[in-house]
């Protein structure tokens, strides 16, 4: 059975990966393709949703509120601009910050800024995605922590919510 802390850890890169703060700043771009800044030289190719799978990643890694994406494919350095801070509420609160940065790779994410996921009362830092081989899991870290979690979870593009939504109260019930 399972421990409460690592299902709680779970939970949190769910959310993480649905709709967190990932730094995964890969969007709708309001400028022409720049093909030289690219991984792939794909001139259909305008909103990152499209590229993280041909990086072996799900597409709802990132939400939905995207303004502009950069990427340079001889680093892998990216950097995403959102066009607000946003909330994803997976089966863990996840934060994205206006602007996302880290180093894509195929079937990884490394170096990132920009997301955090809610675990019990702390907001920890999303540092990495990494999907493990010969498998359909991803591996977030958060910390020095890790979790594996499915990667089916991560198809749908979350959408973006501008505060955490309540709980109902009582006398709206």
């Amino acid at each position: 059975m399972a421990s409460p802390y690592s299902i709680s850890l779970c939970l949190l890169f769910l959310t993480l990966l649905s709709q967190t703060h990932l730094t995964f700043p890969l969007t709708i771009t309001k400028k022409p393709f720049n093909h030289s800044r690219t991984s792939h030289p794909l001139p259909s190719i305008i909103d990152v949703h499209d590229l993280l799978p041909l990086y072996g990643l799900p597409k709802g890694l990132i939400p939905s509120d995207i303004k502009s994406y950069t990427l340079d494919k001889a680093t892998g350095s990216f950097s995403i601009e959102m066009t607000r801070t946003c909330y994803v509420h997976f089966q863990q609160l996840v934060w994205y910050d206006k602007h996302i940065k880290g180093k894509l790779s195929y079937g990884a994410v490394h170096d990132v800024s920009g997301i955090q996921a809610k675990k019990l009362f702390l907001w920890l830092p999303v540092t990495g995605i990494e999907k493990v081989k010969n498998s359909d899991v991803l591996r977030f870290f958060v910390g020095a922590l890790s979790e594996d979690l499915p990667a089916e979870q991560f198809q749908e593009i979350p959408q973006c919510k501008s505060k955490v939504s309540q709980r109902p109260s009582i006398s709206s019930i």
